[in-house]
């Protein structure tokens, strides 16, 4: 039982030392790890007195990193020493297994760690997202904090810093961003974008070697007042941006002299419209017609001239039906009306 429990110590806590684990219950959602703190005694955070009086002990259930797609619980029986410091200010206090857990802490510190790598990459809403894919159900409101609980880094002095002003409100409130320009990360952001204040930076660092800026006036003056020693550079963006609103601008004054060097296209003139031929009279026949010709419109006209209201091929009311030939004879000049 003893090699189990110094299997499952290494297992689950491989760099904390002064735990023991007891037992592990694992079920389809959860594992629950039951770990005890077992050195002699702890400091006090107020006085740094070493203490080993127990004064009790209770049951903590910090969250754990995922194992396997389960949520992994510590169910962590810790000790209150009784301080033994007379003129302290705590009279007890309980102890704290660095590397594990801290005072008021609901997670280890590798899932505080974890949370916030995935929120210092992905910020508040995508953190979230990904710790629920990773098996930690959390809100932005919970990664948020756990990137502003971290410490600042060590950022090296630069040698080569870029100036520009950036905007919490624009058109009203304006600050200040340095960058630095050979490793291509911010350094350090200003509150305002007075020269004053860029000036105090500068000076606080004699390496600045090189400032580039753009061309705002208060930029030069707060380069040359902080850092006199450092040679200034106007930025490739700034120039191309300040060069094509000048050649914007010179464009828009010289509008009519562009207007006069373009030379005037004639009009195109209108095609005259095709002539519609006259439709619904009946062709006259000419002189290579046949003798004899069948139509739809002639036969129509003969009956009407024959007075018969009905049309050719229809039934009159009970009587048989009319069918009219019409024969037309160019030599002649007659018409023969054939009512059969």
């Amino acid at each position: 039982m003893a090699e189990v429990a110094r299997w499952l110590k290494e297992l689950l806590f491989p760099s904390i030392a002064d735990v023991a684990v007891l037992s592990v219950d694992v079920n389809i959602e959860i594992v629950r790890v039951d770990a005890q703190c077992i050195a002699n005694g702890a400091l006090c955070p107020v006085c740094g007195v070493w203490s080993s009086r127990v004064h009790g002990s209770y049951l903590r259930f910090p969250a754990d990193v995922p194992s396997g797609g389960r949520s992994v619980v510590l169910q962590l029986r810790v000790r209150r020493f009784t301080c033994r410091n007379s003129g302290c200010a705590r009279r007890t206090f309980v102890e704290q297994i660095p590397g594990l857990t801290r005072r008021h802490g609901q997670r280890t510190e590798r899932l505080r760690a974890t949370l916030a790598a995935v929120g210092l990459a992905l910020a508040g809403r995508a953190g979230a997202r990904i710790a629920r894919v990773l098996g930690v159900s959390v809100s932005r409101s919970t990664v948020l904090p756990l990137v502003d609980a971290l410490p600042e880094p060590d950022v090296p002095a630069p040698r080569v810093v870029g100036v520009d002003e950036y905007a919490t409100r624009k058109g009203r409130h304006y600050g200040t961003v340095l960058v630095d320009i050979e490793t291509r990360r911010p350094v350090d952001l200003l509150p305002d974008r007075e020269a004053s204040s860029l000036a105090a930076w500068l000076a606080e660092r004699p390496g600045i070697e090189v400032v580039c800026r753009d061309r705002a006036p208060f930029f030069a003056e707060s380069a040359s007042a902080g850092a006199p020693q450092a040679v200034q550079f106007a930025d490739r963006w700034h120039l191309w941006h300040n060069l094509s609103e000048a050649a914007e601008r010179t464009v828009a004054q010289h509008r009519r002299c562009l207007r006069a060097l373009v030379p005037a296209t004639p009009e195109p003139e209108p095609e005259p419209a095709p002539e519609e031929e006259p439709s619904g009279s009946p062709t006259a026949p000419g002189p290579d017609t046949p003798p004899f010709t069948h139509s739809w419109r002639q036969d129509t006209a003969c009956t009407r001239s024959s007075g018969s209201s009905a049309w050719p091929g229809t039934p009159s009311n009970g009587s048989p039906m009319l069918r009219s030939r019409r024969t037309c004879s160019p030599a002649s000049g007659r018409t023969d009306l054939d009512t059969r």
